[in-house]
């Protein structure tokens, strides 16, 4: 046999072979792969309820905290005014007590 129909007969095994390999998938089959992919994104999409509802959770105690983090701040900076208030007042006592 010559080169060239060796070619043409392995190609044309080849085609026929992957011929009556292919098949079309049954309802059943679809249905069943489908339903099982459904459940998984059921699951995933339950999972991602909880996080979203767990980080909008943080979210709000984040807020609350930062809310409270400034209020106290604020304090700290009155205090902060008082406390230098009595110091200059306890100096300025020291130094006429050391004049008398």
């Amino acid at each position: 046999m010559s080169p060239s129909l060796t070619k043409i007969g392995a190609l044309t095994a080849v085609l026929v072979g992957s011929m009556g390999l292919t098949g079309c998938a049954t309802k059943g089959f679809v249905r069943e792969q489908v339903a099982t992919v459904n459940q998984r994104v059921d699951a995933l999409d339950a999972k991602l309820q909880t996080t979203d509802g767990t980080a909008q959770q943080a979210l709000a105690e984040a807020r609350a905290a930062s809310g409270q983090s400034q209020q106290n701040s604020q304090r700290l900076d009155q205090l902060n005014g008082r406390v230098d208030g009595v110091e200059q007042r306890m100096q300025e006592a020291q130094r006429k007590r050391a004049r008398n």
